[in-house]
Order: structure tokens, then sequence, then C-alpha cells
């Protein structure tokens, strides 16, 4: 990607903050800085002294305004506001925008503001009926964000109100009857009472963090609700240490829902990894088939707290009849034929187009739901990620099945040996940094027979996965050439480990056309697993490979040029509004029709 082109200097007459860049203001600023005193005015004899005398009441009252814009600004700015943008001067200068709503643009007082009560006054006035007349894009998104911190720190305010209540009830025989009193004064059933006071007092013992974020409007109420929940087994040591692991309190802001619920759970199973399987094991026997209304005028039919393996075969095999009856002409949608291949597999139907002659029994034509035909090894077809070291049960750290979520070691280990038993099964090994980003990859292969028997010792017991390597070399910049050694009848593996440094990029693994090939496309999914919209989870083996520098525009089919979008994605990043730029290290900024900035940072991986 060719660098951006440097502006040259405005120069005074083009750039009104040269004021503040006076090299004689600097100077005495300078002296200031460094006495406690600062030099005495008459040196400086260019510079006058008005006194509030020699001002009319007008020209005070801009001067106050000025002065307390100026404060806010430093204000934000000392506080570290976590919200969009950067802190800034609210200053308006002659040419940049004297809209009701100027405060509220990119890096502004108000845009980095926390959320409180005179934020909640500044956005109101800003409205100017509803019609933000004269208010631009950029600023009007500062606008939104504001409301949102305001709504975040008004509900903190709340649940500290209920929390309060709580604890003026102590006694046994009035605290069972708080969540009434909560439920009659907000006209809410008695569950949704309970857990108001079961997030207010988590929040209030045990996540302090998540409070504080709450209450300056960093995270949403629904995002405080997620760690709440996930931490609600936690005492208050683990549930901090949870907060904090791997950054997820930090990077909550920008995280979606989906985002935060999948690093709140792995990092409350590496803070406390046999709470978590508990959790799992007594939540088996709240397992049940729910059935409701839809408002529409349908019905809805769930199955709660089933066996993750067993929802990943079932999923399969659901997928695999609706791709049959699409085959066989069915019409619709794969959502609707996915919810039909439901049905006939639970009722044993065949809802494929009937042949002339009449219908036939569900038994009577090949490939039917109940004739079992359908594949059932899902560990070829589903991807399990676990940390070496859990699988050698050296640790015990989080693994993740994709399209589900974290899962708890011991059932990382069970679903690695489980695989292992199937021979259609691949392996792959990815090197990550400390962040769990993505550095190296290889792909298992068999070891060769002529080599097996020079192979070295295996796990003790001869059971279990070991790792050892084999040799140091490996393409440059990679991590040598090891064995995996897994359960079951099957040979060792080799695996080569490769680099997928892209700072600078040797284009080592550049594909010679405008196709990615197979090698190219495996590997970006694995920097990132997930489409690279900062609010989009859709895997990436169901995403298309797009080229950041158009293929036709001379952009290389490389690692350093292509990743994962989702087909909405990629049709957003062509609109001529919006720009997409990929940087060095993976990284990827989305400049929307505003002016904001979003990035989406490569799939942090358990480590």
């Amino acid at each position: 990607m060719l660098p951006s082109p440097v502006p040259a200097d405005p120069g005074p007459d083009e750039d009104l903050a040269w004021l503040d860049r006076d090299p004689e203001r600097e100077s005495w600023l300078d002296r200031a800085r460094e006495h406690e005193e600062p030099p005495e005015p008459d040196e400086y004899e260019d510079y006058a002294v008005l006194t509030s005398d020699e001002l009319t009441e007008e020209e005070l009252a801009e001067t106050e305004d000025a002065a307390a814009d100026e404060l806010l600004a430093v204000e934000a700015a000392s506080t570290g506001r976590r919200g969009p943008g950067q802190p800034g001067s609210a200053r308006v200068f002659p040419g940049e925008s004297s809209s009701p709503a100027a405060a509220f643009g990119p890096g502004m007082a108000f845009d980095v503001m926390p959320g409180c009560a005179q934020l909640a006054v500044a956005a109101d006035a800003a409205a100017g009926g509803d019609r933000f007349a004269g208010v631009s894009e950029a600023e009007l998104v500062g606008v939104m964000c504001a409301w949102d911190r305001v709504e975040a720190h008004a509900a903190a305010r709340k649940l500290a109100v209920v929390a309060e209540l709580s604890r003026r009830n102590p006694g046994p025989e009035d605290a069972e009857f708080t969540a009434d009193q909560v439920a009659c004064a907000l006209a809410e059933s008695r569950w949704r009472a309970d857990e108001l006071l079961g997030t207010a007092g988590h929040l209030d013992t045990h996540l302090p963090g998540t409070n504080a974020a709450l209450r300056d409007g960093t995270v949403s109420l629904g995002k405080a609700r997620i760690i709440a929940a996930a931490t609600s087994l936690l005492d208050a040591a683990e549930a901090a240490a949870a907060e904090a692991e791997a950054g997820v309190l930090d990077r909550a802001a920008a995280l979606t829902p989906g985002g935060l619920r999948a690093a709140i759970a792995r990092a409350v199973m590496k803070a406390a990894p046999d709470k978590a399987r508990k959790r799992r094991e007594t939540a088996v026997k709240f397992a049940r088939v729910e059935r409701w209304a839809e408002d529409s005028g349908n019905a809805a039919l769930m199955g709660r707290e089933l066996p993750p393996d067993e929802v990943l075969a079932c999923d399969e095999r659901i997928c695999w009849w609706a791709g049959e009856l699409k085959k066989a002409g069915l019409e619709g949608s794969m959502d609707e034929l996915r919810a039909r291949s439901y049905l006939d597999l639970i009722l044993n139907k065949d809802s494929r187009p009937q042949p002339a002659g009449g219908p036939q029994p569900a038994g009577g034509r090949p490939g039917t739901p109940g004739a079992g035909s359908a594949p059932a090894g899902f560990a070829a077809r589903v991807t399990l990620t676990a940390p070496l070291g859990t699988l050698e049960d050296r640790a015990d750290r989080p693994g993740e099945l994709a399209g589900l979520g974290p899962v708890d070691p011991w059932l990382a280990r069970d679903l690695a040996t489980a695989a292992a038993q199937n021979p259609k099964s691949t392996w792959c090994v990815t090197v990550t940094d400390e962040k769990g980003h993505a550095v190296g990859h290889g792909c298992a292969r068999p070891e060769p027979r002529r080599h097996r028997k020079r192979a070295g010792p295996g796990p003790p017991g001869g059971a279990g996965f070991s790792f050892t390597p084999v040799s140091r070399d490996a393409p440059p910049g990679g991590y040598g050439t090891w064995r995996l050694r897994t359960p079951g009848p099957g040979p060792d593996l080799i695996i080569t480990l490769e680099s997928l440094a892209t700072d600078p990029c040797d284009h080592r693994h550049q594909a010679k056309g405008h196709d990615p090939g197979a090698r190219l496309r495996h590997l970006a999914q694995v920097r990132h697993a997930t489409c690279t919209s900062p609010v989009c989870r859709r895997p990436a083996a169901q995403c298309d490979h797009e080229h950041n520098i158009p293929y036709e525009a001379g952009g290389r089919s490389c690692l350093c040029n292509t990743g994962p979008k989702c087909r909405h994605d990629h049709r957003l990043k062509q609109h001529p509004k919006w720009t997409v730029n990929q940087l060095p290290d993976g990284t990827f900024q989305w400049t929307t029709p505003a002016g904001r900035t979003y990035t989406t940072e490569p799939t942090r991986y358990p480590i």
C-alpha cells in the first residue's frame, strides 16, 4: 500500500491554529513551567494586559464562554475518555463549524466526555428541534454516541439505587421480598426484578471496573449484563481477574455483544477453570426443550443446555438434509430449508418434491432422513482450536469451537481426543504472539513411512498428545519443523511452521492470479477467523476472499492485501462513501461517510 502524501505546512496565513504556536509565547510558557513564578509581564511589552474594567459585558461573556470550552476540553483529555475520537479542543475556528453540535465533532470536548447529566443537557441543546439543522454527519454521530454514554450513565445510577435498596434490607425475611418492591415500583415481572437486583449487587461488590465503565458510558448496560452473567459464579478476586484478562474490559467498548460474550467466557475459563467445568456439568441437569408462540402467529421450538458436540453433530445433519432438499428442487432460502430439514428429521418426514406416481413412505426412498445415510463424523467438519498445553494436559486453558464459542479445557481435550479417532480429521498448528494473534502456521501431513522408525518416544503410557521438534529446517522466518503425535492408531504428523508476518511482507504466500487458491485462502482465514468488519462475526469460511486494493488496479493476491469479508461487507467496502485500508500488521481500518474510523485487529486465539 502506497503511503499517503504528507500535506505541506499551511503556514500562518492558512492555519489559524498557528496563533497557538507563536514562538515567543511558547518560550514564555516554557519558562513559566520551569519556575514557580512566571516572568514579569513587562518583559513582554508586546502582550497587552486587559482588566475587566476595560471590557464590555458582552466581551466578558464571550471570554467566559471560551474559557469554559477550553476547560471542558482539558477535563476531557485528562480523564482519558475511552469513547470514540481523541481528546481535543472545543474552540471553534472560523471556517470549521458553527453548528449547535460543533463540540460533538470528532475529538471535540463533548465527543470525548464521559456520560453525565451535563452531557445530556449539551446533547439536548444540540438537537435544535429534533431536525439537527446545520449539524454535519460527523457531529450527528458524535451526538448519537453521547446519548449512548448518557444512557449507560443513567443505567449505572439506577443500578446504584437498586443496590442500595438491597443493602438496606439485609435480613432474610426482608431480602426475600425486595424484588417484589422493585417489581411493583417499575411495573416489571418478579423475574426481571430479581435479575436487576442480582446485576446491581454483582457490579457493586465483584466488578468495580465494569461498574465504573458503565457509569462513564464506556460500556452499555447490555454489555455490563453480559460480563455480570458470565462472572456470576466467581468470587470477587476471580471476577476482577476475569475483567482484567486479555484486556477484556479495555476492549469491551469496541467489541460487539457476541465478541464480548466470547471474550469474557474465555477469560472466566482461564480465571476459574474448575468452576467453569462445574457450571457446564451442573447445567446439563437443566436440559430442556422449550416452545412458545411467535408474535407472527407461528411457533418456535428450541433445545437448551445440550452437549456441545451433539449440537454440532445435529447442526451438520440439518445442513446435510437441507442440501438434499435443495438438490431435489424444493424452493426456499437456506434458512427456510434448514427449518424444513429440522422438522423432517424430528418427524421422520421427507419434504422433497415427490416423483410422478404419488407419495412414498419415508423409509422407501434412498437418502431419506430416517435412513441414516447422512455423514456422522463432525470432527472433520468443525474447527476446534485449543492451546497445545491444554491438549498435552500441562495447563487448563480454554479452547474454542468455531460457530459455538469458548469451551472449557476438559471438553476441549475430550473433543480433540474424539477427533483423533476419526481418520478424516485434519490438524493444524498456529503460533501466536502474547496477545493471541497468529504469527505462524503449519498444516500437518503424515510422516513418511521410511522415517517412522526414527521417531522418538511418545507420551508416557502411549496415549495423549505430544509435540516435539524434528529439525530447525523451515522457510526463512519460520518456526521449524515439528512432530505431532495424537491419540489413536494414526501415524505421527509432521508440521512445518511458516511465518505469517506481513510487516514487511515478502509475498511468499502470493498467488499468481486473482484466485487466491486453497493455501492463501486458508492462511487468510487463520489470521482473521471471522469477517474483517468491526461489527460482523460471520465465520471466514463463509465469507468472500476480498482484495483490499482491487486486483484489476494492481493489488496483489497476497496475505498483505486480502482478507475475508462477508458478502454484505464486501459490497459495503466498494461503496464510494466508505474507505477500507489494510495495514501491514493485518489490522483493517474502516472509515465511514461521517469520517469516523474503526479498526478490526486479527483474531485473538486462546493462549
